[in-house]
């Protein structure tokens, strides 16, 4: 299978015509077909879009954009953070598939900004190291905000919280990597944040 690249302003059209569709409750019976494509895809991967979101059950990146097999590369971890294997993740998909939109998808009500928060204004001493790694690269984006106004509003501090993790997410990925920074200066990827509402279904970009 030949590396064909579809342009960053293309793969984000799409993007946004299969969140409409999935708002609308309109999915297109092409996204699941999927014996045909199953077969075809056996020889090799060409995603238009790379995501990088949050593990939340509620937040499946195929479902959500209305996409079906091979059609994105998608990374999942808990509050969609950015950490080496991620980032490996992403220099792997817009090397080798040619991918060039990357697109770190964050939501609303984050159970991870949350704990960050939780663990900021009542720290546990018994928390997992494991999940504490997680809190510890959200923390700097939420430790921001407590210095501020919203830190008395639970909600407003969340939602704020939320994407200024994603604006973090996107900018380690901007800088936090040669292979990266090479494809964004001089081969057009790139990468944008975006925020999903689990209560309208639909995708913010920014």
């Amino acid at each position: 299978m030949g590396l064909f690249m579809i342009a960053s302003p293309t793969a984000l059209a799409r993007l946004k015509e299969g969140n409409q569709r999935f708002a609308d409750d309109l999915p297109s019976p092409a996204t699941i077909r999927n014996s045909f494509r199953r077969s075809e895809l056996v020889a090799g991967q060409q995603p238009f879009a790379i995501i990088l979101g949050c593990s939340d059950s509620r937040v499946p990146a195929e479902i959500v954009f209305d996409q079906g097999l091979g059609d994105l590369f998608v990374i999942r971890v808990a509050g969609n953070i950015v950490a080496p294997s991620q980032i490996g993740s992403v220099e792997y998909a817009a090397e080798v598939t040619g991918a060039r939109l990357v697109v770190v998808l964050g939501h609303s009500g984050c159970g991870a900004i949350e704990a960050t928060i939780d663990q900021l204004q009542r720290p546990e001493s018994n928390r997992s190291p494991n999940l504490s790694s997680i809190v510890d690269r959200i923390r700097p984006s939420v430790e921001t905000l407590l210095e501020t106004g919203v830190a008395h509003d639970r909600e407003t501090l969340i939602r704020h919280a939320v994407r200024a993790n994603i604006r973090a997410s996107v900018d380690h990925l901007r800088h936090g990597s040669r292979v990266l920074e090479r494809l964004i200066d001089g081969d057009n990827l790139v990468v944008v944040g975006a925020e999903y509402s689990l209560e309208t279904g639909i995708v913010n970009f920014f």
